[in-house]
């Protein structure tokens, strides 16, 4: 498949993906869709209690699933150089696995084109999880990606195959009233 409609169409009836973001080699799905996400967590023999990372396209968008965030996120995406994933409270409208216990969720706005294409498509936002095996090294090239993860996704988007990609994003947790923690620098 080399159209990104046809991933679009993948990701509509809740399939899973695997694509290059702005960061590194990830497996994707709607994030609204429960049973697509967990398909994601099988994949990676990943444990429930862990929670993933969504990509959106726009504040706009993220305002439409945290319905209240300081404004210092604003701050916070706009001043960002490299990829930053906040960490908001309190979400909602997301499958229940891609939230922590406490009800947030980290929420990058991506400037890669090919994933800004996929999510307004799908018109929701896209989960973005390493595309490895739990527990193993995440993947610098599509090369070193496991044949287990490249069989057991429905669509494969081959772009980039020999770009390395070794970097993931910057992650910081953004309370409502403010308190900046910086989770991975």
């Amino acid at each position: 498949m080399d159209d990104i409609q046809s991933y679009i169409d993948l990701l509509k009836t809740g399939k899973t993906i695997l694509y290059p973001t702005d960061t590194i080699w990830g497996l994707g799905c709607d994030a609204t869709n429960e049973d697509a996400c967990q398909k994601i967590f099988t994949l990676k023999n990943r444990s429930v209690e862990s929670s993933f990372i969504v990509l959106v396209d726009s504040f706009q968008m993220v305002e439409r699933y945290i319905p209240e965030f300081h404004e210092v996120c604003y701050e916070l995406g706009d001043c960002a150089d490299t990829p930053l994933t906040i960490i908001y409270p309190h979400a909602r409208n997301l499958a229940p696995s891609v939230l922590a216990k406490d009800g947030s969720v980290g929420i990058r706005i991506t400037k890669d084109p090919l994933c800004i294409k996929l999510i307004r498509g799908l018109k929701k936002p896209l989960i973005s999880t390493s595309a490895n095996l739990s527990g193993k090294p995440h993947p610098q090239t599509f090369a070193e990606i496991s044949d287990q993860i490249k069989k057991g996704v429905d669509g494969i988007i081959e772009q980039r195959l020999t770009e390395r990609m070794t970097t993931p994003s910057q992650i910081i947790k953004v309370d409502t009233d403010g308190t900046v923690k910086i989770i991975r620098a």
